[in-house]
């Protein structure tokens, strides 16, 4: 497995904080790996560590509640501070209590954990006020290439765009495996996680606006535009309803909204949103045979890499034209536009149309699968390959 050092080094700064560490994110993107990574350093550097995973039943069994692992964790103290690592703590009764007292002893506690119990971004409010989160996403194209290398294996950037960057994905020895892992996974989410946490009793409804909002990523939504759409399918489901099953997905992590930001009000519009997978896959795998959508899929992928690389991310209205992405970090504005291709003269004039009329006080880019550089005197143009190893804009 690889280092996944940009995660490691915002934890790092934390080791020794008594905030407790929640490493969250969607599940299977690797969170357990990182957080045994970040015990191996404090070990290695001579500190004393504890680590439960309660995803294995003699752990349960033997701290079966908070009380039992309160004093589970005394038997471990001495002068020196303890670090404490728990996973799958969501399995363990009374969870919340213990970790905020132990975080008021000689400890430093990190935890991790999602599934019909608790969802990955829940964690947070159980723990209001005294905790600092961590988002783990699953690869992007470095770390998928990194990882593929250790296995003696390729994967290329079309690859990517279909199949997208869950670890374990990578490790399957061919595409029916790698499909029918992405499928168990999705289904696990889907069926498991959010069907039983919420106790949704329209099963059928909520899968159905499952599967139009992830085959339909990169896309402008409403709630309303999706209750007309189902409506359209002869099934009536409220703008309430769907609302709250967005919400469910976010919860979750298997969703990003991208928000409106207006030049003219100088604000994000919050009733105005783009929809994103958290990882293209969730599209392929709804794909029609071998129909995939890599427009859509390019899209996606370049939104996860602005997210990773830490710019805030918004849609830029530019006088009622779309531009993709208004990324910001630093001070620093940039305005990127994506595109498959431009090689044909229709999409060329589309996309650089859309940065018509501004001016220069924003850097604008243009990102496609073409290998021609396409950059004039005004707009950047990046090759998708190239995009992908950057570290910055």
């Amino acid at each position: 497995m690889i280092i996944r050092e940009h995660y490691l080094a915002q934890i790092r700064p934390f080791y020794d904080s008594d905030l407790i560490k929640i490493i969250t994110g969607i599940r299977r993107c690797g969170k357990s790996v990182i957080m045994k990574q970040a015990l191996s350093e404090l070990e290695n550097d001579g500190k004393r560590c504890l680590f439960l995973d309660f995803d294995l039943r003699p752990v349960r069994k033997e701290i079966n509640d908070a009380d039992a692992l309160l004093d589970h964790v005394r038997e471990h103290l001495g002068d020196d501070k303890l670090y404490i690592f728990l996973d799958e703590v969501q399995n363990l009764e009374g969870w919340n209590e213990a970790v905020r007292t132990l975080r008021l002893w000689n400890t430093s506690v990190f935890v991790t954990g999602s599934n019909s119990k608790l969802l990955s971004r829940e964690f947070t409010k159980e723990l209001s006020g005294r905790y600092v989160s961590f988002r783990i996403k699953p690869f992007v194209y470095r770390e998928a290439l990194e990882y593929v290398k250790q296995l003696g294996r390729e994967y290329s950037v079309i690859d990517y765009l279909v199949w997208g960057g869950f670890p374990a994905a990578l490790e399957q020895p061919d595409t029916d495996a790698l499909k029918r892992y992405l499928n168990d996974l999705n289904s696990t989410i889907i069926f498991n996680d959010l069907e039983n946490r919420y106790r949704i009793r329209k099963t059928d409804v909520f899968e159905r606006i499952v599967d139009y909002v992830l085959v339909s990523n990169a896309r402008v939504f409403s709630a309303k535009s999706i209750s007309d759409y189902m409506k359209g399918q002869n099934i009536n489901v409220s703008v309430a309803t769907v609302i709250k099953y967005l919400g469910y997905l976010k919860e979750a992590y298997v969703i990003e909204d991208v928000p409106l930001y207006s030049p003219k009000a100088k604000a994000l519009l919050n009733y105005y949103y783009k929809l994103y997978d958290e990882d293209v896959s969730m599209n392929s795998i709804r794909a029609s045979g071998n129909r995939f959508d890599l427009t859509h899929n390019l899209e996606n992928v370049v939104l996860n890499e602005l997210i990773y690389m830490g710019y805030e991310v918004s849609v830029y209205d530019n006088k009622g034209r779309e531009i993709d992405f208004r990324a910001v970090k630093d001070g620093k504005i940039f305005l990127i536009q994506v595109a498959y291709s431009i090689a044909e003269e229709k999409a060329y004039d589309r996309e650089f149309s859309a940065f018509a009329c501004l001016d220069n006080t924003s850097k604008k880019i243009l990102i496609t699968n073409d290998e021609i550089d396409y950059s004039t005197s005004t707009v950047y143009h990046y090759r998708l390959r190239d995009f992908l190893m950057m570290d910055e804009l």
